[in-house]
């Protein structure tokens, strides 16, 4: 196989990977930059891959070089614009459902960088248990865990943070 029909077969994984940056709060532009340098290491060290590992490699190395970029910017955003918000009938409606997500991402920036991915990774890419614990490469009683803390802190934040 061709590095240019390896890279066809890659692309869903490689926009999962990409949106999932970009919820992490990269810029779109990052998230691309980010996905385009783990391809070209996935390319160099593709002898050195287990088989069946690949799509977790590529994860963890994405989300590594994310955080790189995180630690030498000092600072991460989550950019609201690229949440999709559902037309509603009335513009009321519309302006209290992102005033809602705002708020939720606020809360979402104040967990544990785990607490934030688990959470992302259960409920909005709706991942199972055994899938979050392959691409995170720890257990799935660990994930299990960590998501039921990630759970009740985000209540008890989310529950300040609305008062």
């Amino acid at each position: 196989m061709d590095t240019g029909q390896l890279y066809t077969m890659l692309q869903p994984k490689l926009n999962e990977i990409r949106k999932y940056l970009i919820r992490l709060g990269a810029s779109p532009s990052d998230a691309e930059d980010i996905v385009q340098e783990t391809v070209y290491k996935a390319f160099s060290y593709m002898d050195a891959i287990e088989n069946g590992k690949f799509g977790a490699w590529l994860y963890k190395v994405a989300i590594h070089r994310y955080y790189d970029l995180c630690r030498r910017a000092k600072w991460i955003t989550v950019p609201i614009e690229t949440i999709d918000i559902p037309d509603f009938e009335l513009p009321e409606d519309a302006l209290l459902q992102r005033e809602k997500k705002e708020e939720v991402e606020v809360v979402l920036g104040q967990l544990i960088p785990l607490h934030k991915q688990l959470l992302i990774m259960k409920y909005e890419m709706e991942l199972p248990y055994k899938e979050i614990a392959k691409l995170l490469g720890i257990s799935i009683e660990h994930v299990k865990a960590a998501l039921y803390q990630a759970r009740q802190q985000f209540k008890k934040k989310y529950g300040s943070e609305v008062r």
